[in-house]
């Protein structure tokens, strides 16, 4: 079973950015995300990278201001996120598919979960 670890979270002001980082235990052969969730509200998709790393997929929250990439040869998956807002505070998991190497936006569809990294954005 693939562990999955989560860092680079933090306290940031509005308008600033941060590179979350997702290292795996082992190599990462199929589709990987990040959700978000925040206090008293519903799991939220952030943004997936299929397996060839070219194919992206973003949320409505995030798009435009937010890069997911994976770098096979390290076995992360990172996602850096820019114009943060105080409404993009949650806690930010990262997730991997057991076979699957396509993108997906749906939470249900992903095998393995790390625990999360803690973002607060400040007004």
């Amino acid at each position: 079973q693939v562990k999955l670890v989560e860092s680079g979270g933090g306290s940031v002001q509005a308008g600033g950015s941060l590179r979350l980082s997702c290292a795996a235990s082992g190599r990462i052969s199929t589709a990987a995300a990040w959700f978000r969730q925040a206090p008293g509200k519903d799991r939220e998709f952030v943004a997936s990278v299929a397996l060839n790393g070219r194919d992206t997929l973003y949320g409505d929250s995030v798009k435009g201001r937010s890069t997911i990439w994976r770098d096979d040869a390290k076995n992360t998956v990172d996602l850096r996120m820019s114009g943060l807002k105080p409404e993009d505070t949650a806690l930010y998991s990262c997730a991997i598919r057991s076979r699957e190497v396509i993108v997906s936006s749906e939470w249900a569809d992903y095998a393995y979960w790390g625990q999360g990294t803690q973002v607060t954005v400040s007004a």
